[in-house]
């Protein structure tokens, strides 16, 4: 980092999806310089590899203050990786449970290794924060979501890297509903159609269908479940949750 550039106070891991756009706002909301982070682990939803570029510029554009705070982004090939996992979410595989009771679309490890690479990143960039939407209230049993797990991990990285970092989880305890009001928290109305439009979460990487709740096929895990916290909002009558 050259002397004459911001200092880095938090490295957010940003696909593109509702959640880590949630994620991003909530940090550039708290933070005065803020870092972005993707994984190109060959995903068969790659199409949010281009979702993530435009929710980045339009938060920048629509949002003014949030656009001084928005430092660089940074993208990690780790495609190896995907490669080992052989699951449906690297590879034309149905949705559907294992014989370990766990979704199809788990790629084992894959938040531990996001936040490792990312924490390696975070050190360069002289932050400690690092922040997920990782969140165990309204998922879809993924094992390394749950806090307890982030909470070893987090203990590991300060402990191999002598270093004090801290992964945040905003999301955490939200359903997805709720998600849905922290964005209307965090940005109004603005903000929730950002995401609406222009993040993506369908696991098939459809971009040609138009729900209410955004993109998407409409019948992945991914889809159903942000459809069903949508719904869930809208009936609630759209509020807005404090960030």
């Amino acid at each position: 980092m050259s002397s004459s550039e911001p200092a880095c106070e938090a490295v957010v891991l940003f696909s593109g999806g509702q959640d880590s756009s949630v994620c991003l706002a909530w940090a550039l909301s708290r933070y005065g310089r803020v870092e972005t982070v993707g994984f190109d682990y060959g995903q068969r939803h790659s199409v949010e590899m281009q979702a993530r570029k435009v929710v980045r510029s339009q938060l920048a554009e629509r949002f003014q203050d949030w656009k001084g705070r928005l430092g660089g982004d940074h993208i990690l090939e780790i495609r190896g990786f995907g490669a080992i996992a052989d699951t449906a979410m690297t590879a034309e595989r149905e949705f559907e449970l294992t014989d370990k009771g766990l979704p199809s679309t788990y790629v084992p490890g894959r938040n531990l290794v996001f936040l490792t690479y990312a924490a390696a990143l975070t050190d360069r960039r002289g932050a400690k924060a690092l922040v997920g939407g990782m969140c165990e209230t309204d998922y879809s049993g993924y094992p390394d979501c749950r806090r307890e797990a982030l909470d070893a991990l987090e203990r590991a990285l300060n402990l191999g890297m002598a270093q004090d970092f801290r992964i945040e989880t905003p999301l955490m305890r939200l359903t997805k509903a709720q998600t849905w009001a922290l964005a209307k928290g965090l940005g109004g109305d603005a903000l929730v159609n950002l995401i609406l439009e222009e993040s993506h979460t369908c696991y098939r990487g459809d971009r040609g269908a138009r729900h209410d709740w955004g993109y998407g096929c409409g019948d992945c895990p991914a889809c159903e479940l942000r459809a069903k916290g949508w719904n869930a909002w809208v009936e609630a009558g759209r509020p807005e949750l404090a960030p």
